[in-house]
């Protein structure tokens, strides 16, 4: 006889977890955890058909999440079994052990619970999770939250600056947009103006000067500026103060749109089954007000669209032709479009609407930088024309980085590609890598805090494997992973965060130039018995 639902174990499973997301399963503990990853990921390196879906269904979890087990296992026996690895010469086996719990909790982000095991499985020393987490700590403690340029160098930057947050404690993050470097991270007790403060002149105590400030309109960061550096202009954040508050009502008008018609064709089926004149003229009625609905909601939709494309195009450094864009004209276009938006008479578009008019003050200040680089380029052994087209191709290189479909992102990268082959067949110094020398100069253009929500998405793994008991030495830690691990594509492929920074070649593997701080500052981290 078959299990009824009260006493079927899957069946409590599904009537445990279906109704809730992104619950953390009890009853899959780390060692079915490891189980599953390591029967997927043998299942995906031999090509064996059916076994993740087995597993979905066997364990009731999403195939999504043992894709996720499976990759995380497969980055980590790149480490561990990899000949090619960068592995510090002559390590007893403590420091072997610590060795790989580094590379697990950063490059697999594996949490401390699965460190354990997978060292466990192989007969690494330290290998309880609470050696694991001491460990780990005591080493981040040995990490500067602040990047140093040392040797009195000053080094100017631009700062994007912003709150990360670990449950409601807030962590204080800024990067350098370029490189990608983080700067400082700091887990503070609040985001007032006096931790901004602080913030900012720890880096500038570190020989780092700020050229100008990129943030979102936060109270405390704003208060924190206006203290610390109120000789350096702060650039709003373009994607807070336009995307973020307009951007989200092309989705929402387009549902609306869509659910009116929707209602329109329901009230049109029922008009023709009517069976009577009196019913017909009811219905009739109904039809005729669902289709003036449907038709309002449509002309909202497409109007708004073309105002918030023409918005967003005003943002553009350069026009079509690679000429500069003034800043007063841009500030009269966006102006002008958000009047528009307002008279589309939507009482929540049009509050949204003003929330980015009063950012204008402080949103366009990159257009000032832009001019200045312009000039400079000016300089370089190149025809106007072929600095305007190298502009261009720069510009539709941020539009294809910043493409949400394929569709788009591929346009952006021929437009690109059209755009760079005029301008090198424009200019004769073939000896000369213009391009990359130009594109350098315009990354300093910065127009949005976009890079700090990248970092937001490298730390938030780790904050969540670590359940959000968070320490300023796991973010000493992360920050030192980040700024020394080295890109595998991208822009950046090839070279780290902080190469990028100093301009000086980076010969060692992180973990080697973490474990020469190690045996500097703390020895018997890898001699204790």
């Amino acid at each position: 006889m078959a299990l009824s639902d009260s006493t079927n174990p899957q069946a409590l499973l599904r009537s445990k977890f279906d109704r809730r997301l992104f619950t953390r399963r009890g009853d899959l503990t780390n060692e079915i955890r490891l189980q599953i990853a390591i029967t997927a990921l043998y299942a995906m390196l031999t090509g064996v058909w059916g076994t993740v879906t087995g597993l979905a269904v066997e364990y009731s979890v999403s195939r999504t999440f043992i894709y996720l087990l499976a990759t995380a296992l497969r980055e980590a026996g790149y480490y561990i079994f990899d000949e090619a690895s960068v592995v510090v010469k002559g390590l007893s086996p403590r420091a072997l052990s610590i060795q790989i719990m580094l590379s697990l909790r950063m490059e697999g982000q594996s949490s401390i619970g699965g460190i354990s095991e997978i060292m466990k499985r192989f007969g690494h020393e330290l290998s309880a999770t609470g050696s694991i987490s001491q460990i780990i700590t005591r080493i981040g403690c040995l990490l500067p939250m602040t990047v140093s340029t040392g040797n009195d160098i000053v080094k100017y930057l631009v700062f994007v600056s912003d709150e990360i947050f670990s449950k409601r404690i807030p962590i204080l993050v800024t990067v350098d947009p370029k490189s990608s470097s983080i700067l400082r991270i700091e887990l503070a007790d609040s985001r007032k103006a006096e931790d901004w403060k602080n913030h900012f002149l720890c880096i500038f105590n570190n020989g780092v000067k700020a050229i100008y400030l990129v943030s979102d309109d936060g109270a405390g960061l704003r208060a924190g500026h206006d203290e610390a550096m109120s000789d350096v202009v702060r650039q709003s954040d373009t994607y807070h103060a336009i995307a973020h508050q307009l951007g989200r009502w092309i989705h929402l008008l387009e549902a609306a749109a869509y659910k009116a018609i929707a209602i329109e064709d329901k009230r049109k089926k029922l008009l023709d089954s009517a069976k009577n004149d009196g019913a017909k003229e009811k219905r009739l009625a109904d039809w005729i007000r669902a289709a003036e609905v449907a038709r309002k909601a449509i002309e909202l939709y497409e109007n708004f669209c073309y105002l918030y494309r023409c918005l967003v195009a005003e943002l553009n450094v350069f026009d079509a032709n690679g000429n500069l864009r003034t800043r007063q004209k841009a500030a009269d276009g966006i102006d002008a479009c958000l009047t528009l938006i307002v008279e589309l008479n939507h009482e929540k578009i049009s509050t949204a609407a003003e929330k980015s008019r009063r950012t204008l003050p402080d949103l366009l200040h990159y257009f000032d930088v832009a001019k200045a680089i312009i000039e400079k380029c000016k300089e370089l052994p190149i025809s106007a024309e072929c600095l305007k087209a190298y502009c261009i191709a720069w510009q539709w290189g941020k539009y294809a980085r910043k493409a949400k479909t394929p569709a788009r992102k591929n346009i952006a990268q021929d437009n690109e590609q059209f755009c760079a082959e005029i301008a090198e067949n424009l200019h004769e110094h073939e000896n000369i890598d213009i391009q990359k020398e130009i594109f350098s100069r315009l990354d300093n253009i910065v127009q949005s805090s976009a890079m700090v929500e990248c970092i937001n998405s490298i730390i938030r793994p780790y904050l969540n494997t670590c359940k959000n008991h968070v320490s300023q030495g796991l973010l000493n830690l992360i920050m030192f992973y980040h700024n020394h691990r080295r890109y595998r594509d991208g822009v950046r492929k090839g070279k780290t965060p902080m190469e990028i920074l100093t301009g000086e070649e980076q010969s060692q593997d992180w973990i080697s130039i973490l474990f020469g701080i190690i045996k500097e500052k703390d020895p018997e981290i890898l001699t204790a018995s």
